[in-house]
């Protein structure tokens, strides 16, 4: 397994901060801060027209074809610039839900538009006590006759206030874990569906509540089999924690070069960090594309090391930074709030290293060697 990018992957890279530098400096952020939606619509429209949505989709269904790999440098510039953006959303956690739990028939109808980056996908995952799926999972869906109702609450849905679909994760009644577990596919718009924008901590990634009110859902709407998506719906997760780990990564990796050029001092332990979450997220990347066996350990090991890296990153770049790290006009407080808001998406760092034992005392393979 190489860490070191293909010529092909630093291209990409290259390509994504240049495009960045010029189009998500902080001066844009701040501009998106203040519009309806919290994000940048030209932007977006842009890392479409590039084919950066599909760049992991298989080109059967419109997209570039490559491999985790090459998605996670682009949430590695995106994280580095902290680009409001429902990329993230629709590419890294919706993309995968569908590709893992949908049918043929419904990833040839999905997917292209996702790779053309003409539709927006939010994922309603958990419910308001803020537990990662599938144990969070609370909002229900009971069959009434030939087609299905949806109810219950999703919270903390990232960019759905500006969403068209949303993928809902629903269990049948009584179901526990990863049992009865059902991914719907609904229109935003949809009767029933009610969404309410929350003030965030994190300011360059709105959520929302999404309050489901005996919502009908029609068998074609319910990607694959209903009630056996739980085990599928865990390797997209997984994925989607390698590619947020990959962003917090590119965070974390600004922030360095944010402090170094205001500090030179109390610096090593920051750069540890870096460079240790660098392995953790490549390896786990690269995990995505060639081991699938090691996928959850992988994938627990870069998000809990990841998303620490990037808070303690975080916290030590305001310090360093002195008064000017706590004021408005410095965008060290952004960077601490979304590394605060990132540790708990997807499962907190101590949630992992839970998942981690867990694996363990089952008898997993053991942990890889960084």
């Amino acid at each position: 397994m190489q860490f070191a990018h293909s010529e092909e992957q630093q291209l990409i890279r290259e390509s994504a901060r240049s495009l960045l530098s010029t189009g998500a400096g902080p001066a844009q952020l701040r501009a998106v801060l203040e519009r309806p939606g919290g994000y940048d619509v030209d932007l977006w429209r842009t890392i479409g027209e590039l084919g950066w949505t599909g760049l992991a989709i298989p080109q059967a269904y419109g997209g570039a074809g490559l491999g985790w790999v090459e998605l996670c440098i682009l949430q590695e510039e995106l994280g580095r610039r902290l680009v409001a953006s429902p990329f993230f959303a629709t590419s890294a956690l919706a993309a995968p839900l569908i590709s893992s739990s949908g049918t043929e028939e419904q990833r040839a109808t999905l997917l292209p538009r996702i790779a053309s980056g003409t539709v927006r996908i939010a994922c309603a995952l958990g419910g308001t006590d803020g537990r990662p799926p599938c144990d969070g999972v609370t909002a229900t869906l009971e069959r009434r006759g030939a087609s299905f109702t949806l109810s219950g609450v999703c919270d903390f849905v990232i960019h759905a206030d500006t969403a068209e679909l949303l993928l809902v994760l629903a269990r049948a009644p009584l179901s526990q874990g990863a049992e009865g577990i059902s991914v719907a596919v609904i229109p935003a718009a949809t009767a029933g569906v009610t969404i309410q924008s929350h003030v965030m901590l994190d300011l360059t990634r709105p959520m929302s509540r999404v309050e489901l009110s005996g919502v009908s859902v029609g068998r074609e709407q319910l990607l694959g089999e209903p009630g056996t998506a739980g085990a599928a719906v865990e390797e997209a997760l997984d994925l989607a924690r390698i590619a947020l780990a990959s962003e917090a990564l590119g965070g974390a990796e600004r922030l360095l070069e944010m402090t170094t050029a205001y500090v030179k001092d109390r610096l090593a332990d920051m750069m540890i960090e870096v460079e240790a979450a660098k392995s953790a997220a490549w390896y786990a990347a690269c995990v995505a594309d060639e081991r699938r066996t090691e996928l959850a350990e992988a994938a627990a090991i870069a998000k809990s090391y990841c998303c620490d890296a990037f808070f303690d990153c975080a916290a030590n770049a305001i310090q360093l930074h002195g008064g000017i790290g706590f004021t408005w006009e410095h965008e060290a407080h952004l960077y601490f709030k979304r590394a605060r808001a990132t540790a708990t998406l997807l499962g907190s760092p101590a949630w992992q290293r839970e998942r981690l034992v867990r694996g363990f005392a089952s008898g997993a393979a053991a942990t890889p060697v960084f």
